[in-house]
C-alpha cells in the first residue's frame, strides 16, 4: 500500500490529487505517525523524517513542484516490486515514449522529437540502472535520440511487428503502443548510430520546408542534410535560406526582394 506521510501542505495535496486522479489505493498519516503494517511505499517531502523500517519500505521523496512525478514513482514501486525501469521509444518526428517498471506501464507520452531526449533523460534520472530501448525504424530520428543519450544504457530493438492493429476510435495511440512493445523486447547495446541520409529522406525534408514556407521556397540539399543530421530544424533552415537569398554575390543586399526576401534568387530547387 502507498502511504503519504508528510507535513508539507503543498506536497500532501499535490501527491494526493495525482494519486486520486489515477484511482490509486493509498492512505495518509500525519507526519511522524506510525505507518500501517500493509505499507510498502511511503511518500515524504524533502524535510520530512525518513521511516526506519530496515530497508523493506520504498521511500519516494516528493518535491512540491513535481507531484506527478512522485505519484508515478510511488505507483511504479508499488506495482512492480522494484522491477527495472525500461523506457521504450518508437522514433519519428513525434516519437512515442513509454516508461515501464517491470511489466507495468507507468507513463506514456507522444512529444516532438526536440523534446523527446529531454523527457527520456528526466525519466531515466529517476530510476536506478534504467535502460532505453529505441526502435530501429525512422533511422534519422532514431539516430538523433541514440546519439544524444550518452549517459544511459541504450539498446536498439528490431521494431518489426511492434505497431498493433488499431480499431475504431484509437487513432493517435499507435506510436505509444509501439513504444510499449519496444520496451518489452530486448535489443542490442548501442552508443551511436551513423546514418547517411538517403536521397528520398532529403527530398522529404525539402518538401516539408516548402510546406512550412507556404509554398514560397524550398531549402537546398545542403541545408536539408543539416536538418537530417539534427544540426538545424526546418524553420532554422528556412531562416538561413532566406538570409542567403537576401545577399548579392558580392555580399551586399539583393537589388530587389519580395516580401520574404526570396525573389530573384531562386535556384532549381525552388521551382
Amino acid at each position: 500500500m502507498i502511504v503519504v506521510a508528510t507535513g508539507d501542505f503543498e506536497v500532501y495535496h499535490g501527491v494526493v490529487d495525482e494519486l486520486r486522479s489515477r484511482d490509486a489505493v493509498f492512505t495518509t498519516v500525519e507526519r511522524g505517525e506510525p505507518l500501517p503494517e500493509a505499507a510498502s511505499v511511503v511518500v515524504v517531502a524533502p524535510d520530512d523524517p525518513r521511516p526506519d523500517d530496515g530497508g523493506d519500505l520504498a521511500v519516494v521523496v516528493a518535491e512540491p513542484e513535481t507531484p506527478r512525478r512522485a505519484a508515478e514513482a510511488a505507483l511504479a514501486a508499488a506495482r512492480s516490486g522494484g522491477g527495472r525501469t525500461v523506457i521504450g521509444v518508437d522514433p519519428g518526428t513525434r516519437p512515442g515514449v513509454a516508461v515501464l517498471a517491470g511489466e507495468t506501464v507507468v507513463a506514456a507520452y507522444q512529444v516532438p522529437l526536440t523534446r523527446a531526449v529531454e523527457l527520456i533523460r528526466e525519466r531515466a534520472a529517476e530510476a536506478t540502472d534504467p535502460v532505453v530501448r529505441v526502435g530501429d525504424g525512422a533511422r534519422l530520428e532514431g539516430a538523433r535520440v541514440i546519439d544524444e543519450l550518452d549517459d544511459v544504457r541504450v539498446e536498439m530493438v528490431d521494431e518489426t511487428g511492434t505497431t498493433p492493429h488499431l480499431g475504431a476510435g484509437t487513432r493517435g495511440v499507435g506510436d505509444v503502443l509501439a513504444a510499449v512493445n519496444i520496451a518489452r523486447r530486448e535489443g542490442e547495446p548501442i552508443e551511436s548510430r551513423d546514418v547517411e541520409p538517403t536521397a528520398g529522406e532529403l527530398q522529404t525534408i525539402k518538401d516539408r520546408s516548402r510546406e512550412r514556407s507556404g509554398g514560397d521556397r524550398t531549402i537546398d540539399e545542403a541545408l536539408a542534410r543539416r536538418v537530417a543530421l539534427g544540426e538545424l530544424t526546418v524553420d532554422e533552415a528556412l531562416s538561413e535560406h532566406r538570409r542567403r537569398a537576401g545577399r548579392r554575390p558580392d555580399g551586399g543586399p539583393a537589388a530587389s526582394t519580395g516580401e520574404d526576401g526570396a525573389s530573384g534568387d531562386r535556384g532549381p530547387d525552388d521551382a
